[in-house]
């Protein structure tokens, strides 16, 4: 006997039902576009993309050594789950100094990157119908995450007017007695915006009244913040709130680490405690080779931030000034990060050369990809329409070529 039966001539297959949580989730915009790309790359058509949020350059040769060595010496085993304890330690170390939160060793956890940080916490904390605060726009994966986890999102739009961030009354209007959590992402993907210590402050002014909100407040952007801005998180501004606040940060950004794969956070020890057990029937911590390169990242020379910074920022200035050089773009200069979010809304409705009808900024962005060859995201993956990204971490040359296809795109439109 089998699971098949006909129908109409039509062969029918009873496929097992999945989780509901999951069957409700969206995959990545981002990976979609990347693959999109990899197809057109392997079909020999030349791309230029502007998708992938990593950065371009190598990861430092003394980090690759450290790698290199801990797999010579035997560390090939698994570690702790909550992390080798010296990597904890030098993390901890890293919020003293950069942060100048009090944190102890004990108060710290490694994952396998900084989505499961995300990942750990929500799934250890959210039940159903419990509601997570999610400023748009967000990272793609934020929603998704809580969906996975049963919970529901409450998105709060926070367009160009306010720079694309929260306000102490969009946050109170959107509390309610269901709000479990609420996700602050400083330097912000895709917008590049970054809170000040005021705007922060009036934030957990709001957030002192509702004591039963916590915040993971997403620091993995934290090294590249342009125009001598100084970086606040959430915990360091108010104390008060220390003990509901999980500030999680990683190597990925900072270090050009995005395939090794740590992550790591500190907050309250219940938090923490949690989150362990939780990874330890997960993933069993993560890989032992990475937490040896991630601890020479963090305790080794620091000059590759500051000339990584630099080199961002200057791609910063030519990309927003050639974007505003397109007909119907408009860009402002973002604080951090390294993305661009432009708004395009001056390109739907129209008409593209080759016949493709703007009706959205998704569509900008498939008429991009397939008549210029230039990668974007569209804007409203990130739960903001009419705006596409664009990912500056690509040599000047590359940069100068997509800038350049845009603008003739751009000029080519028909009503």
């Amino acid at each position: 006997m089998t699971n098949n039966h006909e129908l109409a001539g039509v062969t029918h297959v009873n496929t097992p039902a999945l989780n509901r949580f999951l069957a409700a989730a969206k995959p990545s915009a981002t990976y979609k576009v990347m693959d999109r790309v990899a197809a057109r790359r392997a079909s020999g058509a030349a791309v230029i993309s502007l998708s992938a949020g990593e950065p371009d350059f190598d990861t430092p040769p003394h980090v690759c050594e450290a790698g290199i060595a801990a797999i010579r010496a035997g560390h090939t085993r698994y570690s702790q789950v909550a992390g080798l304890r010296a990597l904890r330690e030098a993390i901890a170390a890293k919020f003293r100094r950069e942060n100048r939160l009090d944190v102890d060793w004990r108060d710290t956890l490694v994952c396998s990157g900084g989505k499961q940080v995300i990942f750990n916490a929500l799934a250890a904390t959210l039940n159903e119908d419990d509601e997570v605060v999610v400023p748009a726009p967000y990272w793609v994966s934020y929603p998704e995450i809580v969906q996975l986890c049963g919970a529901r999102s409450v998105i709060v739009p926070c367009g160009a007017q306010s720079g694309f961030k929260l306000s102490a009354d969009a946050l109170q209007a959107a509390i309610t007695p269901r709000t479990r959590w609420l996700i602050l992402n400083s330097p912000s993907n895709p917008s590049g915006a970054v809170y000040s210590r005021a705007e922060l402050q009036q934030l957990a002014q709001v957030l002192l009244a509702h004591p039963q909100v916590l915040v993971l407040s997403d620091d993995i952007y934290e090294h590249l913040i342009f125009d001598g801005l100084e970086f606040f998180t959430l915990a360091q501004v108010e104390p008060r709130l220390r003990e509901r606040v999980l500030t999680m940060n990683g190597v990925s950004k900072a270090y050009a680490m995005t395939g090794w794969r740590i992550g790591f956070c500190t907050g309250p020890r219940w938090l923490i405690d949690a989150m362990e057990k939780l990874q330890g029937q997960q993933t069993s911590g993560a890989s032992t080779i990475s937490q040896h390169a991630a601890l020479a990242a963090l305790s080794g020379p620091q000059d590759f931030i500051g000339h990584s910074r630099t080199v961002f920022q200057r791609r910063r200035d030519l990309v927003v000034d050639q974007l505003n050089r397109a007909p119907g773009m408009r860009c402002e200069a973002p604080q951090g990060a390294f993305y661009a979010f432009a708004s395009c809304d001056g390109l739907i409705g129209k008409t593209t050369r080759e016949g493709a009808y703007l009706k959205d900024d998704e569509a900008v962005a498939n008429a991009l990809l397939d008549e210029t060859g230039v990668a974007t995201v569209h804007g409203s993956a990130f739960g903001l329409g009419s705006h596409i990204r664009i990912a500056y971490a690509l040599d000047d040359v590359s940069l100068r070529h997509a800038c350049a296809a845009i603008q003739n795109f751009c000029r080519t439109l028909v009503e």
